[in-house]
């Protein structure tokens, strides 16, 4: 049923931006909070940063205050944007619904180093 594709990611030196979409297709998508989550090599995956469909926002210790999460229902999409970026950043980039998990996508790939 529900698609998404994300896109954004790239290689960015330490203290760079980056900006992450996530285009979500036949899904009721306005009426469910989403999620960016991310895992790196060795680790598990974790949650980044959520909002709610009443746009209540949240983040994660080690991303808040550097990582802005967005979304626009018109056009089905999420967006996390991403500033600082620090070497422990580097991890594929993953969206989902944040309370009821569809299928995982590709994600897209950071890479933070000098």
């Amino acid at each position: 049923q529900v698609q998404f594709v994300e896109s954004g990611g790239g290689s960015v030196q330490p203290g760079g931006s980056l900006r992450l979409s996530c285009a979500a297709s036949g899904d009721i998508f306005h009426i469910y909070a989403w999620g960016w989550y991310r895992q790196a090599p060795g680790k598990q995956r974790e949650l980044v940063a959520d909002i709610t469909s009443e746009n209540k926002r949240n983040y994660a210790d080690s991303v808040k205050g550097r990582f802005t999460i967005s979304r626009d229902n018109g056009k089905n999409t999420v967006y996390l944007q991403m500033n600082n970026l620090k070497p422990e950043d580097t991890a594929v980039y993953y969206c989902n619904r944040r309370f009821a998990y569809v299928n995982w996508g590709q994600g897209t790939q950071v890479t933070v180093s000098s």
